[in-house]
């Protein structure tokens, strides 16, 4: 499976997003990609993170959605487009899954939040495990990935070959410029990347935004743990993979026995 990963600049607003989702989306097209992944709560723009995000309006997020649709539709490309959404019990850390004729197939919600997003979401309740041309995926959203390797457990051990992560780690205005990927000075996020694929012998894509001051840089981790390919630290970009599934075998999940820790 040709895979694309996009790391468009932190939106402006709603409307920003979309010009960078639609041009991300085409570019990833023409290279014949047949999924292509956004960052965390890439629209709005993920908040608490330093940056001014424009308020949080249902209906047009709702029209955003169906504008992504239609793009995805007319490029013939499915999408993973993680945004804020409205629930009965607050605002979801959620992604949804798009297919290449403009359904929503599902959506993964963040169940795992971390402490201090607990006054921005309430966590969701359910994982689901998507399919597209015959390849099965799951998606862990940000601190799930890094912290909770269960997340990405689950979808491996229900034979999914690769799994998306959406995150988001860095900022624009000061930080240190990382040069080496998974160096044993940046922080633990990569090295968290590396074990999510090997302890689950899968694929691990983990997309962030395109920050000047990147602390994890989007990456694509093969089942033997090592990094097959990996972004720049310094802007936006676009990430494309052809993966050999074959060995995602998941053998590493597939022996898990959770009978020996009742």
């Amino acid at each position: 499976m040709k895979i694309a990963l996009a790391s468009p600049p932190f939106p402006k607003s709603i409307d920003d997003g979309l010009y960078w989702v639609e041009k991300f989306i085409k570019q990833a097209s023409e290279a014949k990609a047949e999924i292509v992944c956004f960052p965390e709560s890439y629209l709005p723009g993920l908040r608490g993170m330093g940056f001014e995000v424009e308020a949080h309006n249902p209906q047009k997020l709702e029209s955003a959605r169906q504008r992504v649709c239609e793009i995805a539709k007319e490029n013939a490309i499915a999408v993973i487009l993680p945004m804020d959404w409205d629930s009965p019990r607050g605002i979801l850390n959620i992604a949804f899954v798009i297919s290449s004729s403009g359904e929503i197939f599902g959506s993964q919600t963040k169940n795992q939040l971390d402490p201090t997003e607990d006054v921005l979401f309430v966590p969701g309740t359910q994982r689901q495990l998507f399919e597209i041309n015959g390849v099965k995926f799951g998606i862990t959203i940000c601190h799930e990935g890094f912290r909770y390797p269960e997340a990405t457990r689950w979808a491996a051990t229900r034979g999914a070959q690769i799994v998306f992560h959406p995150h988001c780690t860095g900022s624009n205005n000061s930080g240190v410029k990382l040069t080496e990927w998974g160096a044993k000075s940046n922080p633990y996020y990569e090295k968290a990347m590396a074990m999510r694929s090997r302890e689950n012998t899968i694929y691990f894509a983990s997309v962030n935004y395109g920050f000047t001051y990147q602390e994890s840089a989007t990456s694509i981790i093969a089942p033997d743990g090592e990094c097959i390919a990996h972004d720049s630290y310094e802007s936006p970009g676009l990430l494309v993979a052809d993966l050999d599934l074959s060995p995602a075998t998941g053998l590493l999940a597939k022996r898990y026995n959770p009978e020996l820790y009742k």
